[in-house]
This record gives structure tokens, sequence and C-alpha cells, in this order.
């Protein structure tokens, strides 16, 4: 919700804002685009979420809270365009779901992973999977992690051969993936980890990026040429450690329904968290390229 992020992922961008009095109670910064001339109101790239976001007093009464919440995101709804097509991703724990359905929205529901950092680092040790520890304690001897800008092309290279493998499309550019990686580095909210091999062999790299509270697995991919499997579980381990010696308060995965990336995350003891997927096609024209 950063405004120099969304300058790096959205041409445009706009703010609703709902205030009660002179305070601000919620924002939801949007961004529509246009395919074939259709508006669309659609997830920016390699943004994981983009939706409202609450500001509840901090005297608010818990059963308080669900009202002031709907009551809020009903303001800022009002003053989002109306465009015939939907594709947008909410951030966790937003669960008004009939009130998106009251504006002719379906949901569909997502899920992520959080580890909570306000643990002691033993505890978060402790709460990885034997198969898991063993592995990094294998890597610790072999393998070395270093932060590494240079590495960004790579990085896309591997997700794309990966994500190709299972018959999917890379969705951004690299030129799309090094202006947020810039931005990232200019505002100290990212770093680009490698993890290398005792020869210099590059096994695996990973993006990791983060605001006050949290920080976010946003992208990684192994060297597909590469034997050793081990690297990503170092080098998400690695992440996890700077996220806590950073004071961060949660470590977002940022999940996925992928059965094996979801086994994989759970091997981390983290906690599943969903989230909704807004979407919409009154589109006849959207209807039938989509088919």
């Amino acid at each position: 919700m950063q405004d120099w992020w969304l300058d790096a992922v959205c041409d445009r961008w706009e703010v609703a804002i709902a205030m009660k009095g002179q305070n601000v109670t919620g924002v939801w910064p949007y961004a529509v685009q246009q395919r074939i001339r259709i508006p669309m109101l659609l997830t920016p790239k390699l943004t994981p979420y983009l939706g409202p976001h609450v500001f509840f007093p901090d005297d608010i009464r818990e059963s308080n809270r669900d009202s002031f919440e709907h009551e809020t995101i009903t303001t800022l709804l009002d003053q989002l365009p109306d465009p015939e097509v939907w594709t947008l991703a909410l951030p966790p724990g937003l669960k008004q779901a009939g009130l998106f359905r009251f504006f002719d929205l379906q949901t569909e529901v997502r899920q992520t992973f959080l580890i909570d950092l306000t643990q002691e680092e033993t505890e978060l040790y402790a709460n990885l999977k034997e198969p898991l520890r063993r592995n990094i304690r294998a890597a610790e001897k072999e393998i070395t992690i270093t932060e590494e800008p240079g590495c960004l092309a790579l990085l896309h290279d591997y997700q794309k051969v990966t994500l190709e493998d299972k018959g999917r499309i890379q969705h951004h550019s690299f030129a799309d993936l090094q202006r947020l990686y810039d931005a990232c580095r200019r505002h100290d909210s990212g770093a680009l980890w490698v993890a290398r091999s005792a020869e210099g062999q590059i096994l695996g790299i990973i993006l990791h990026v983060w605001d006050n509270v949290r920080s976010y697995y946003l992208m990684g991919a192994k060297n597909p040429a590469a034997a050793d499997y081990r690297a990503m579980s170092a080098l998400l381990w690695h992440a996890i450690r700077e996220a806590k010696r950073r004071g961060h308060r949660l470590f977002d995965l940022e999940g996925s329904m992928d059965p094996g990336v979801e086994r994989f995350f759970r091997n981390f003891g983290a906690r599943r968290e969903l989230y909704l997927v807004l979407r919409r096609n009154h589109s006849w024209i959207w209807k039938l390229l989509k088919r």
C-alpha cells in the first residue's frame, strides 16, 4: 500500500478514502487497467494483495469491530469505479464476503501461510518439521547465502523455467521486476538472497520484501541445472531470521494452491490464513476470450 510500490507496479492508480468527521477510517488504493479497451479492476503485477485497509479506533470494543469494518468498506466500495471485469486479491483477514456479494462481486477463497515472528528464534526453529531442520543443518555446512542484486535476471529466468515446467505463464516482464526491485532497494524494503555451493554454483534465489510490520516471500526459484534441493529451504530460513532481526511481526509466505508448494510451506510451521479474491465478468468479449 506504499505509494512508491504502487508507482512501480501501476501506470496510474487512485485511492478511495473513508472518513468519519475529521478522522480517516479506511483507504482503498486501486488501479483500473485497460485490456482490449475493456476497463478492468485487477491486482497489479508482482503484487500479492491490494484492497481496503481499515483504521480501527484504539478504544473500539471487540463487539463493534465487524460493524465498523462493514461500514468503512461500504463507504470505500461506493467510491470505487464500476468496471465490467474484476480480479482483485484482498489482503488476508478480510471476511466481509456478504458485503462483496451485495455489490455483485463473486468471492473466491485462496490461502497464504503466516509465521509469527514474535516468538524466539529457538521456537521458530523448533516449529520446523524435522526433515526441514535436517536439510537446513546440512545446507549450513555446504551452502553460503549472500545478498547479490546482480542476480535478478537469473531469478527471472529460473522462475520462467519453473512455471513453464508446470504449464503456467510468467505474467510479468524482466523490466517489470527490475523496476519494482529498484524501488524496494531505494526504500530499504527488499533483498535478493542467493545460495551458492562450495564451488560457487548458484543453487537458488529468492526475493524478500518487507514493510514496517511484516516480511513477504515475493518470489523464488532454484537453478534448474542444479541438483541440490536444500537451497530453497536454507534461503527461506535465512529470510525468516533476517525478518526476525529487523523486528517484523509476521512472515508471509504468500501461499499457494499448488499441492507441492503448500506442503513445502507447511513444513515451516506456518499458520494457514484465507483471503478473498473478488471477481466479476460482465463483458461478453472477455468471457469469450477466457473460454
